[in-house]
């Protein structure tokens, strides 16, 4: 996933969320009724959340995460490892996946999942300056694909748009994309506390991803379930993820295999839902996509939702950022409640992390 220097620049990733008590949230949903007995029945239900919110442990101060080791200025020279397609046949577009190597950094350059990494493409602009930084989302662990500790990886997707008649193909992901291995790529960074991941091994982490926006994404989903990762981080997940993909085609799923293979080894713990648009229909016909699947399991997300040891990860264009909130509104009031009052509420409690662009 990747942003232009003047998202750079305005710090757009630079958020620190704040964790405080979402007891009025509960109380709001479970004060509706006007029934003496349901009444009774939910302001027992609201001493149990009230209870349990007391008992969720604070968030883990960020000070500690690494932030802008390298800067533009002086940026890291990163060896590219690898670079393959990760794409089926008959998929759109070009998406590759990229491997640098760290090693050799002074001081080294580590990240944690959830943050993001600057590339300084090389070459000069149309007026002759250097080309200026781009934000990638890391689809590695902090272990790196190979377990050392010593790599990062990022998930690309060459961006080309057309312009006066002509096909225009963007400069850092062009130059991604056809990187090979033992070439030098300028980093920085890291950079990033939005979307980091709590600290509560008992979390439960809803996921909605479009596109590359799977980078953080397969990130999460290593360190909760790769066997190699749950022995090194000594961080050993038991909570529940679910994770909503969305892509136009089959072909065009991202770290597809990977996922099933976490589902099939970890049911009880993770459930993946994929809308392809232009393979599956909605409900009114029309093609799929993540909303919809939103509103097909909208209960289930919702009682997760209530739970405050929940998190909702939101990673992909900006696009889908209506559209999820169109689903949410549908499917919260069917349970009573209002999304423009309840997302607000959870971004306050640090539960709702939004990285699109």
């Amino acid at each position: 996933m990747a942003y232009s220097e003047g998202q750079v620049l305005a710090g757009g990733l630079a958020h620190i969320p704040i964790l405080v008590a979402i007891f009025g949230l509960t109380q709001t949903f479970f004060l509706r009724s006007n029934s003496e007995k349901e009444l009774t029945e939910k302001k027992k239900s609201i001493e149990t959340k009230q209870s349990q919110t007391k008992e969720t442990p604070r968030k883990a101060s960020h000070a500690d995460v690494p932030v802008n080791t390298y800067k533009p200025r002086a940026p890291f020279l990163g060896e590219v490892l690898e670079n393959y397609t990760l794409l089926k046949d008959g998929a759109i577009g070009r998406v590759q996946h990229i491997t640098f190597d760290l090693k050799g950094g002074d001081p080294k350059l580590q990240y944690i999942e959830g943050q993001s990494i600057g590339i300084i493409p090389a070459g000069e602009d149309a007026k002759g300056k250097p080309h200026k930084l781009r934000l990638y989302s890391i689809a590695s662990t902090r272990h790196g694909d190979n377990y050392q500790g010593h790599t990062v990886s990022l998930c690309v997707r060459q961006l080309q748009y057309e312009k006066d008649g002509k096909t225009i193909n963007g400069v850092c992901s062009t130059y991604l994309c056809d990187i090979s291995p033992g070439e030098k790529v300028k980093i920085t960074g890291p950079v990033g506390k939005e979307m980091l991941l709590p600290a509560d091994e008992d979390a439960n982490i809803i996921m909605l991803a479009t596109g590359t926006g799977i980078a953080p994404m397969r990130a999460y989903l290593r360190r909760m379930f790769e066997p190699t990762e749950r022995e090194k981080n000594g961080w050993n997940f038991r909570g529940k993820a679910w994770l909503f993909m969305g892509a136009p085609k089959t072909a065009n799923l991202l770290y597809d295999e990977d996922f099933e293979h976490y589902k099939s080894k970890f049911p009880d713990n993770l459930k993946y839902t994929k809308a392809i648009s232009r393979e599956q229909k909605n409900k009114k016909g029309g093609r799929m996509y993540i909303q919809d699947k939103v509103l097909e399991h909208a209960d289930e997300l919702f009682e997760l939702i209530e739970n405050p040891k929940t998190h909702i990860y939101l990673c992909g264009l900006k696009g889908m950022e209506p559209g999820i909130d169109e689903a949410m509104t549908t499917a919260a009031a069917a349970k009573g409640l209002k999304w423009s009052e309840l997302r607000p509420q959870l971004k306050k409690a640090g539960r709702w992390h939004v990285e699109t662009y």
